[in-house]
């Protein structure tokens, strides 16, 4: 009786908390906080869960340590979060220069509340910090002084980096526009965390022991597996010449720097941005990105006749009267740009689908607008700021750099025009040798170039997923080199990727996992890796690694994910947070290859038992590392935002996931998923949620992981 309510009420949780996320999309997230997640028959069916599911313990009669202490982590967990509910408070309060500050903000009863500091806080000064020749935040710093009757402390809060003092932790959150002001988030909680904190450290150390643990059921999978028999499973010519520079100088001057998506990198990046902005591919008729873009700046009249903008959308190229590629002129007539109804309708409210292609196409036209006024050109460094030919310059630059400023790209344009081969190297050279001299304090270092310059030239994503899937079912065809051959192309391909992210990781700076495209040919990455260290004993597994990661390189060259390297978010820059996505995207890649050896065992209904055995290995570690990338975002979240959980859809699903993952782990308590064929059906559908988590929350759900999908 108690397994039936236990399993009805962990079914229900999961029911409510997906029906909660479908909810907010519609209803708005304070009202499901407030109705769902905040109300006390939510908190209820919580606690009656963890009643349950301890019954049920000791009418198991459970007597493993390990056993016990990973469920009772999920106990102290549970009883952490009570105590934050019913114990602590949040608040905010907003400073400016000078003043002293005695009281805050909360929220009470769904109205704000003033209440009383125990302190008094005066702001000093805020400051931001930004990264080298850019505009872009690296980080937001708030001094203050605090006073109590008794004494007096200075104190410095910025974004991951929490202040403490009398109980309260203080947070960054936010700032006035004319850099005198700043607000800050407060919580008070010396309850909750500790409880907490310790049901997360005996959570990890549990999660550990079931791995390691001789006597436990995943070490008893791995023996079985080692005893198990295995089975197998050019660039284009141009069509006509045009002017531009010729590729070597397009080269030079793409080794220029720009100031380009908020930070400084090669003009080589921004011409590959522009060109497949424009015509959906790197290069146009045997011209590089590079040549490209010099033909727009310099040659613009002739390059507004070629066919390079490309319109993907049939509706608009059927109504308006165009073709795939269309010239720049083409949108162009004696009675004006013909886009330009339309835009005032889609400015006006009208964003239907058709709406929507036009804004697209019209973006494509401004962008090649903005590059031939040189409006997006900010190449000319000097005092830690660049500058483009067009912006308005400070009185305190002279008189004659401004002029170099206004005139360098008109001379190299005149001297391209002219065919003054060798003026236009000359001024190239002096180009370079001003930014060296000028901004040399701003540019990335040369091995930062020279990756960026490297990972540039490779379609990694393109190359790669045409590669492993192509060899993916030529190795269904079990011919006797094909095992031999998915191995080695494997390997390559998993070398490749690794030189990928690695290019990525140095010109960034950081893990590259903070985008969509990012942690799509992460995953792709972690499965070759995965099916490198296990094929031995499961020869399948060269397919199924090679399938897997050729859809997920394949979806990340199709799909609506950007590529672009940009500096982190301040809040973003963590390493909490790069092991948080580490352990969450491993655990989504595993996941993946549990739903590949369900779908071949149920569609070839050959080798069910071996398949069930190598889905239960990968099963384990993936259901540990999503566990683990949870709790470990919810760390972060306390030293970023001041709270473990806020009910967002990415929380709530990625929780959903980590529920349905461990029914198959309770096989001894679930009869039906004990059967082979069961046991693959329920991972097949299970993979459902995965799904959900990583592509319907990012596309349909949203949420404040939005930042990732970048």
């Amino acid at each position: 009786m108690i397994k039936k309510i236990t399993f009805t009420l962990y079914a229900i949780v999961i029911l409510v908390m997906a029906m909660a996320t479908i909810i907010e999309k519609t209803q708005g997230t304070p009202y499901v906080l407030g109705h769902i997640y905040g109300s006390w028959w939510f908190t209820a069916l919580w606690a009656l869960l963890a009643i349950g599911g301890m019954i049920y313990m000791f009418q198991r009669r459970i007597k493993r340590l390990v056993v016990i202490l990973l469920h009772g982590s999920f106990l102290l967990i549970l009883a952490g979060a009570l105590l934050t509910h019913l114990t602590s408070w949040q608040g905010t309060v907003h400073l400016r220069k000078g003043e002293a500050v005695t009281y805050f903000q909360t929220e009470e009863d769904g109205e704000n509340v003033r209440k009383r500091l125990p302190f008094t806080i005066t702001l000093e000064h805020f400051n931001i910090r930004y990264h080298n020749g850019t505009e872009t935040a690296a980080d937001y710093e708030s001094h203050f002084t605090i006073r109590t009757d008794k004494e007096t402390e200075r104190g410095y809060t910025s974004m991951n980096n929490i202040y403490s003092t009398h109980g309260v932790r203080l947070y960054q959150s936010g700032y006035d526009d004319d850099m005198k002001g700043t607000t800050l988030s407060l919580n008070s909680d010396p309850w909750g965390i500790p409880v907490t904190y310790t049901g997360y450290g005996l959570l990890f150390l549990s999660m550990i022991l079931v791995l390691v643990d001789p006597k436990g059921r995943f070490r008893q999978l791995v023996r079985k597996a080692s005893t198990t028999i295995t089975i197998v499973l050019l660039m284009p010519t141009q069509a006509q010449a045009l002017n531009t520079l010729t590729q070597e100088q397009a080269t030079q001057f793409g080794r220029l720097c720009i100031n380009y998506n908020g930070r400084i990198c090669p003009i080589q990046t921004l011409a590959l941005d522009f060109t497949r902005k424009l015509y959906g591919k790197s290069s146009y008729n045997g011209y590089t990105a590079e040549q490209v873009l010099c033909g727009f700046i310099f040659f613009r009249e002739e390059w507004s006749e070629e066919p390079l903008i490309r319109i993907k959308s049939a509706e608009v190229r059927q109504q308006i009267g165009l073709q795939e590629y269309t010239p720049l002129s083409a949108l162009f007539t004696p009675q004006g740009y013909i886009l330009g109804p339309y835009i005032q309708e889609f400015y006006r409210g009208n964003s239907n689908k058709f709406h929507e292609e036009i804004a697209k196409v019209d973006d494509k036209v401004m962008l090649v607008m903005q590059l031939s006024r040189g409006e997006n050109l900010r190449i000319f460094p000097f005092k830690g700021m660049w500058y483009s030919p067009t912006d308005s310059l400070p009185a305190t630059i002279e008189a004659d750099r401004q002029a170099y400023f206004h005139n360098a790209l008109k001379m190299l344009a005149m001297y391209a025009q002219n065919q003054q081969t060798a003026d236009v190297d000359e001024m190239l050279q002096k180009m370079a040798k001003y930014q060296h001299m000028y901004g040399a304090s701003d540019m990335p270092s040369p091995t930062r170039l020279a990756a960026e310059h490297l990972y540039n030239q490779i379609p990694f994503a393109k190359v790669l997923f045409m590669v492993c899937l192509t060899f993916a079912f030529i190795s269904l065809l079990r011919w006797r080199w094909t095992k031999r051959v998915s191995l080695c192309v494997l390997i390559a391909a998993f070398a490749v990727l690794t030189l990928c992210l690695a290019l990525r990781w140095v010109i960034s700076g950081y893990i590259p996992m903070s985008n969509g495209y990012e942690t799509m040919i992460m995953m792709a990455w972690i499965i070759m890796m995965a099916s490198l260290l296990v094929y031995r004993k499961f020869r399948v597994i060269l397919t199924f690694g090679l399938l897997l990661s050729g859809f997920l390189l394949l979806v990340s060259h199709l799909g609506q994910m950007d590529p672009k390297i940009t500096h982190l978010m301040p809040v973003l820059s963590s390493p909490l947070l790069s092991i948080h996505v580490s352990c969450v995207m491993m655990a989504y890649g595993l996941f993946s290859i549990t739903f590949a050896c369900g779908v071949y065992a149920l569609i070839s209904r050959k080798k069910m038992d071996e398949m069930h055995l190598m889905s239960q290995l990968f099963l384990f570690p993936a259901e540990f590392l999503l566990t683990a990338g949870i709790f470990l975002g919810a760390i972060w979240a306390n030293v970023s935002w001041g709270r473990y959980w806020g009910w967002d859809p990415k929380e709530v699903w990625a929780l959903i996931t980590m529920l349905i993952y461990a029914i198959p782990m309770h096989s001894a308590s679930v009869k039906w998923i004990q059967k082979p064929v069961h046991y693959h059906i329920f991972m097949v559908a299970a993979f459902l949620a995965v799904l959900i988590t990583y592509f319907g929350v990012n596309f349909f759900l949203g949420g404040l992981h939005s930042y990732a999908n970048q």
